[in-house]
């Protein structure tokens, strides 16, 4: 009985004891007496601890930086090109409307190699006294920094200088020349740039003796003109230009021999560049000084033209005089062929121009062309190049090695 009087004694502690801290919770927090016994557990959000009593502020996830698109590249404008007037070549506009130069050029032995002759649009290339050529080197498509050795003037050349109104340099000429420029060269025939006028416009070379030692340049000729009334402005072609013919239309070989009574002049057709690789006496591989580039021309011209003692009273082998206006026989050579036609010149000012039998104006291939002037005796020789190789073969008509 002592037991269990114990127990109960426990147990109304205990019960006492719950109902004390039940009551004390409820006096303590007055809204607790209202909820019910058995409340649901909704769990809450754990505040992350701080080290102040300020919350620190929600980071926002950072959005992922779109890739950067490639720059468009900006197009290249193509450039504008016309044909040059001389050549054919596409020129830029400004290029193509230079005022036409003209410079005599000497051809002695001691003046080789020239310079200038590599860059020239057209080359003429006739005898003067006593069978010694000359050349006239007409200049637009480039302007060589060096360009010599520049001789005297005759009157032929003035009148193929003439076609183009060119600026014409020149140091001194014959009676008949001087004369000439004397009434025409302020652009009636040309713009006269004599040596003796225009002394600082030439210079004189250490490399080569006197007479042959008088060098100029492009830019300062064109600089000379333009003192003299010359004008830059748009020229329309005198000759008829087309592309290089196809390599399997152009010919093996194919040679042209000339004949000066002082020098050879010699040219070998190369199918692979369609161009005439020219030869001089003493020079195999003609070479232009001022460049280093093969003298090799895209036309070779040949006219046989009247030529006779012009008498002015020289000593020694007279002078010469030509007729450059009227008509004659001429070889046009191109893309590795020969035509036989004409040459025709109806005025000092009016272009020489070339025909075929037909009457038709012969095409040149678009570049450099050399004209070689020769009186009606002088030799004159020239062969043709074979058909091409059949495609696979070799030019000797063997197969090509595998």
């Amino acid at each position: 009985m002592q037991r269990n009087a114990t127990i109960g004694i426990v147990g109304v502690v205990v019960v006492s004891a719950l109902v004390v801290g039940i009551g004390a919770t409820a006096l303590g927090n007055p809204a607790a007496s209202a909820r019910p016994s058995t409340v649901a557990q909704v769990p809450t959000a754990t505040p992350a601890p701080t080290t102040s009593g300020t919350p620190e502020a929600t980071v926002e996830p950072t959005a992922s930086p779109s890739p950067t698109p490639a720059p468009t590249p900006t197009p290249v404008p193509t450039p504008v090109t016309v044909p040059g007037a001389l050549t054919g070549r596409p020129l830029s506009p400004a290029v193509a409307k230079r005022h036409p130069i003209a410079v005599m050029i000497d051809d002695l032995g001691a003046a080789r190699p020239q310079s200038g002759l590599s860059s020239a649009s057209v080359v003429w290339q006739a005898p003067a006294e006593g069978g010694i050529p000359r050349y006239m080197a007409i200049f637009q498509d480039s302007l060589p920094k060096e360009i010599g050795p520049v001789r005297s003037s005759r009157y032929y050349y003035i009148a193929w200088a003439a076609e183009w109104r060119a600026v014409y340099a020149h140091a001194g000429g014959s009676p008949q020349a001087k004369a000439t420029l004397a009434a025409k060269g302020r652009g009636q025939y040309v713009y006269n740039i004599d040596e003796f006028r225009y002394s600082g416009t030439f210079g004189r070379v250490t490399f080569r003796s006197a007479p042959h030692n008088l060098y100029t340049t492009g830019a300062k000729l064109r600089a000379a003109g333009k003192h003299q009334g010359s004008k830059d402005k748009a020229y329309t072609a005198a000759w008829t230009f087309a592309p290089d013919a196809p390599l399997d239309a152009r010919p093996v070989g194919g040679t042209i021999t000339i004949k000066y009574p002082y020098n050879t002049i010699g040219y070998s057709y190369d199918r692979k560049t369609n161009t005439y690789l020219r030869s001089v006496t003493g020079e195999k591989k003609e070479t232009d000084k001022g460049t280093g580039v093969r003298i090799a021309p895209k036309n070779v011209v040949v006219m046989r033209m009247r030529f006779g003692p012009l008498n002015d009273g020289h000593p020694g082998a007279p002078r010469l005089e030509a007729t450059v206006v009227g008509s004659g026989p001429a070889w046009v050579f191109t893309n590795g062929k020969t035509i036989k036609g004409t040459w025709k010149k109806t005025a000092i000012t009016k272009p020489t121009r070339f025909y075929d039998k037909n009457g038709k104006a012969i095409p040149l291939t678009i570049g450099q062309t050399f004209v070689q002037v020769i009186p009606g005796n002088y030799p004159f020789t020239y062969k043709a190049g074979t058909n091409p190789p059949p495609a696979g073969t070799t030019p000797s008509g063997s197969p090509a090695p595998s």
